[in-house]
Parts: C-alpha cells; structure tokens; sequence
C-alpha cells in the first residue's frame, strides 16, 4: 500500500526540516543584515548549507522532528488565549498583556521548552536523578542558587 506523500518518512524527516531551518535562517540573515545590505544571494547560500548541515546529522534532525508538533500545541494554545484576552479587555490597538503578563507566558513557555528538551534528548532522567539522589553536593549547589535568585530579586524589585 502506497504512503501518502506528506506522511512518509523522506518528507516527514527531511524535506521539512530543511525547509523549516533554511527559512529560519535566510528570514534572520535577511533581517538582521549580519552579512550586508545587499547579501541576499550569501544569506541564501548560508541557510542552504545549515539545512543541509542539519539533514546530514540525525540527531539534531530528531530533535526538531520531535519539537515541531509541540511547538505548533503551543503556538496555538498561546494564539486561543491572546484572542480570549483580546475579547475579554476589548483593546485593538494597545497591547493586551501587561508587562508582568509579558514576563509570565515568556516564562512559562521557556521552562516548558526547556523541559520538553531536556526530555526528547534524553538528559531529563539524568537531571532528575543527580538533583533526588545527588547527595550533599547536589543540595548545596541548589541552596546557593536559591540564595542567590532571592538576592538578586531583592536588588532589583521596585521601590514604592
């Protein structure tokens, strides 16, 4: 029985990919004008070879398979709450969010990524067991960074 073609595995694992990192990287060389102002045949050329850099390399061809539909949930998590919010205030033209709501859904999604990373990579298991089974090493490094995190919160929060 045939597959579909944008279910098989040469699309699924290569093609997109490669279109998703060359189009990444030629819109930011293109953006930032990091080569030039006029270097758009380089900016292609440099986002070419990166997207075939990546397809040689499985590894970080699987990571960005794996990442992708999550990526997309949250994109469209993030995309029915901004319309909520956009509903609910009635603003048009201002922003919606606060800034401290800003700082919040950045931060959530930057854990949450950073998490779902550490998870598709494998190093989430070896995390999870040098922090719980660590020993006293393991307990005074995150004492410190506690400490340190509250230090630095003291310093830079708002005087009234």
């Amino acid at each position: 029985m045939a597959v579909p073609f944008f279910i098989s595995p040469l699309f699924m694992d290569f093609i997109l990919p490669f279109v998703l990192v060359f189009t990444l990287i030629f819109a930011i060389l293109q953006r930032t004008k990091v080569l030039g102002d006029d270097a758009q045949r380089i900016n292609l050329i440099m986002g070419i070879v990166i997207g075939l850099m990546l397809i040689a390399f499985p590894h970080p061809r699987s990571i960005i398979v794996l990442l992708m539909p999550y990526l997309a949930v949250v994109s469209v998590i993030l995309l029915v709450y901004l319309m909520l919010m956009g509903f609910a205030t009635g603003k048009k033209d201002e922003n919606i969010l606060g800034e401290k709501e800003k700082i919040a859904v950045v931060g959530l999604i930057g854990i949450s990524l950073a998490i779902y990373l550490l998870m598709i990579t494998g190093y989430w298991d070896f995390i999870m067991g040098n922090v719980f089974t660590g020993g006293p090493l393991i307990a005074t490094v995150l004492m410190i960074a506690a400490i340190v995190g509250v230090i630095v919160a003291v310093i830079r929060g708002e005087t009234k």
